[in-house]
């Protein structure tokens, strides 16, 4: 079964959760600990990821460390071409459709292809779309940040994604935002989307997790959360809402 079958199986049966971990914020090993523990709880899958400072050492060792500490899908969130690691089983491939830089549009996909095929890595479609307040995320991608009270313009994004033949659309308000993408702009995206909806950034309690459940989103993704100490019971409540 490929990573995206695997996803869209996982997403029929209810909103799914996914632990982003960032290579940067912590060693291999224990990167790996908060994969397996993530795991137990009952995420679905392991992203891995950061905006800013992933190189081709630690990706892999982290990606490879924490391949070998789980059993659910291991996925890469890239940052750009500049990294791409074998360990990983699948990658999103995607375009930050309101950068103002063709580069993270386009150009950093082109370069990355070839190594994605001669890799084997299997590649999961993605339009991505970054909301106020975007965090550094939107910084590095030199964002034209979707307004929080503006969900046409987010729906307008989320539509091209899939009328352009992405498998994904994610809506993000950026790694460690104080606020979350508003439910009425999940909700609105989600009423005309036909693709999954994935939401993420600023998700950190199992109120908003159960929030983006119910606006409609598909999976949810916290990775500020598991970057703290003593995040074990937090991480579970957030799981369990969404599972709820």
């Amino acid at each position: 079964m490929t990573v995206k079958d695997y996803l869209l199986e996982r997403m029929a049966g209810g909103t799914i959760h996914m632990t982003l971990v960032d290579p940067d914020k912590q060693a291999p090993e224990l990167a790996a600990e908060v994969a397996a523990n993530a795991e137990r709880m009952g995420t679905d899958a392991i992203m891995i990821g950061g905006s800013t400072d992933v190189n081709q050492m630690n990706l892999d060792e982290t990606a490879a460390a924490i391949k070998k500490a789980v059993q659910i899908p291991v996925i890469y969130f890239p940052s750009g071409a500049h990294a791409i690691s074998r360990h990983c089983d699948a990658l999103y491939f995607m375009s930050m459709l309101n950068s103002r830089d063709v580069r993270m549009v386009i150009k950093e996909q082109a370069m990355a292809a070839p190594v994605v095929k001669k890799l084997g890595l299997e590649p999961v479609s993605m339009g991505y779309i970054l909301v106020e307040p975007g965090m550094k995320a939107g910084e590095v991608g030199q964002a034209d940040l979707v307004k929080r009270d503006d969900p046409m313009a987010a729906l307008g994004y989320a539509l091209a994604a899939e009328y352009l033949g992405m498998d994904f659309v994610y809506l993000e308000a950026g790694s460690g935002a104080d606020q979350p993408v508003p439910p009425e702009m999940i909700s609105t995206v989600k009423s005309v989307l036909s693709v999954p909806l994935i939401v993420g950034g600023g998700i950190r309690d199992p109120e908003t997790a159960l929030a983006a459940k119910r606006a409609g989103a598909d999976a949810v993704v916290t990775g500020t959360l598991v970057e703290k100490d003593g995040y074990h019971q937090e991480l579970e409540s957030v799981i369990a809402a969404i599972r709820s």
